[in-house]
C-alpha cells in the first residue's frame, strides 16, 4: 500500500512553528480525510489539524510536546487503495526543524535556535537554555522542557549553578507574605500564558505613548436610533457603537497611511492593507481576530464582521488566520463602563485605539450649557514610529469623523 507523510501545516501567514498538545488518534487507528487528527498550539491560538487523506495512521514522527516548524513531517499514513494519492505539498520547502521562527535559515550542526517564548520564558528565570536537554525533533528545547526544567528544580531545591546564566535577582526589600487564610492558587492557563508574554513582550520593547480627545457622539448616538430596528430585523443582531469607532479608525488610517505601520528595527514598514484588530475579551482570555481589508467594508460589513469573529471567538471557533495579519486594533473597552484606558499595543502594530463609555454630560455649546452624549477616545501609539503630532492628527481625523455622522448617514 502507498504511504503519505504528513507534514506540519502553515498554521497562518505569520505562524512558522507549532507545538503538537495532543494527538487524536495513535498508531492502527483509521484516519478521515479532512478529520482532526492532532491539536496543535501555537502563539496565536489552539488549532485542530485535519487528516490529508484517508487511511491507517502507520507512525508519529513528531510526539506530543515537540515544537515542528511548518513543513516538517509529523506522521505517516498508509492511504487507502481506493485512493489516489499524489504529493502531499508543504507549504513551504522542507525545514529542518531547528529553523527558528522568522530566522530563514537552518541552524549549524551544534548550533541552538529557541523559539521566542522559549527565549522569554528561560529568560524570565535567568536560565542557560544549553543546559536543558530538548525532546523536540532535533533536539529541540521546548516549552514544556523549560517547565519540566523548573518543576524539577522546584521539586529539588534551588536550581544548580550550571542551570544559571545570570546571577539570581536580589532579594526584595522586605519579606514576601506568606499565603494568607483563604488564599488560593489558580494555575496559569495556556491562554493566560500566552497573553502574559504577549503583553510582557509589547511593554519590553515598545515605547508606549498616549493621547485622549474627547467627541460628540450626539449623530452617532442618532444615527444608531434610527438604524436599529431595521437593522436588526434585516441582520439578526443589534446594531452597537463599536463598528462606527472602526469606520473612523479605517477612515483615519487611510488619511494618515503613516499610522498603519510596523517598527522594524531598520526601517518603518506601511502597511497597504488596512486589516484591523477587534479585541473581543471572554472570562479567561482576550484575542484579537482580524477584519481584513476593513477599509472596503461599510458601517453594517463592518458590525456583520465583528459579530461574526466575536462569536466565532467566545465559541472556540477561531482559525490561526483569524489572529493573522492585523496592522491596527480597535478596543471597545467601554462596554464595562470605563472612561479612561492606557491600552497595551498589539506587538507588530504602531497603536491601539480605544472606545470608552458614552455618556451624557453638560458642555459648553456657543456659550450655552447643554447635556450631550460624549465619549473619550483614546489612543496609545509606538514612539518609535509616531510623534505627537502625527498621533493628534490621526486621534482628530478619528474625533471629526464621528463628529460628521448624522441621523441620515447610511450604514449600507
Amino acid at each position: 500500500m502507498a504511504t503519505t507523510r504528513v507534514t506540519m501545516p502553515q498554521l497562518g501567514e505569520s505562524v512558522h512553528e507549532g507545538t503538537i498538545s495532543r494527538w487524536l488518534v495513535k498508531p492502527g487507528d483509521r484516519v478521515q480525510e479532512f478529520e482532526p487528527m492532532l491539536e496543535v498550539d501555537t502563539d496565536k491560538v489552539e488549532t485542530e489539524v485535519p487528516s490529508p487523506v484517508t487511511g491507517v495512521l502507520k507512525e508519529i514522527l513528531a510526539q506530543e510536546g515537540d515544537t515542528v516548524a511548518a513543513g516538517a513531517e509529523i506522521a505517516v499514513v498508509e492511504v487507502d487503495t481506493a485512493e489516489v494519492p499524489g504529493p502531499t505539498p508543504s507549504p513551504q520547502p522542507e525545514a529542518e526543524p531547528a529553523v527558528a521562527a522568522g530566522n530563514g535559515r537552518a541552524a549549524p550542526r551544534g548550533e541552538h535556535r529557541y523559539s521566542p517564548a522559549v527565549m522569554m520564558l528561560a529568560e524570565e528565570h535567568h536560565l542557560d537554555l544549553s543546559r536543558i536537554p530538548g525532546t523536540g525533533i532535533g533536539g529541540r528545547v521546548t516549552k514544556r522542557d523549560v517547565r519540566r526544567f523548573l518543576e524539577s528544580q522546584g521539586a529539588a531545591g534551588a536550581p544548580t549553578p550550571a542551570a544559571v546564566a545570570a546571577p539570581a535577582p536580589s532579594p526584595p526589600t522586605r519579606p514576601v507574605a506568606a499565603p494568607a487564610a483563604g488564599d488560593r492558587s489558580l494555575p496559569l492557563t495556556r491562554m493566560r500564558r500566552l497573553i502574559a508574554e504577549n503583553m510582557t513582550r509589547s511593554k519590553a520593547t515598545i515605547p508606549h505613548a498616549w493621547q485622549t480627545q474627547e467627541v460628540d457622539m450626539s449623530g452617532v448616538v442618532a444615527n444608531r436610533r434610527a438604524q436599529r430596528a431595521a437593522f436588526q430585523e434585516r441582520e439578526g443582531f443589534s446594531l452597537t457603537y463599536l463598528p462606527y469607532v472602526i469606520a473612523a479608525a479605517v477612515a483615519s488610517l487611510r488619511q494618515h497611511p503613516e499610522v498603519n505601520a510596523t517598527f522594524d528595527d531598520s526601517q518603518i514598514v506601511v502597511h497597504g492593507a488596512v486589516n484591523v484588530g477587534v479585541s473581543v475579551a471572554a472570562e479567561d482570555s482576550l484575542t484579537v481576530p482580524v477584519i481584513r481589508n476593513a477599509d472596503a467594508l461599510s458601517i453594517a460589513g463592518l458590525a456583520r464582521a465583528v459579530q461574526d469573529l466575536a462569536t466565532r471567538a467566545r465559541e472556540g471557533r477561531l482559525k490561526p488566520d483569524d489572529l493573522a495579519g492585523g496592522t491596527f486594533t480597535v478596543n471597545n473597552s467601554g462596554t464595562f463602563g470605563t472612561l479612561f484606558s492606557y491600552s497595551v499595543i498589539n506587538p507588530g502594530q504602531a497603536g491601539i485605539l480605544t472606545m470608552e463609555a458614552i455618556q451624557e454630560r453638560p458642555v459648553a455649546v456657543n456659550g450655552l450649557i447643554g447635556i450631550k452624549p460624549m465619549m473619550y477616545l483614546c489612543f496609545s501609539f509606538d514612539h518609535r514610529v509616531l510623534d505627537g503630532l502625527q498621533a493628534a492628527r490621526f486621534l482628530t481625523s478619528c474625533r471629526q469623523w464621528l463628529e460628521a455622522v448624522t441621523a441620515e448617514t447610511p450604514i449600507y
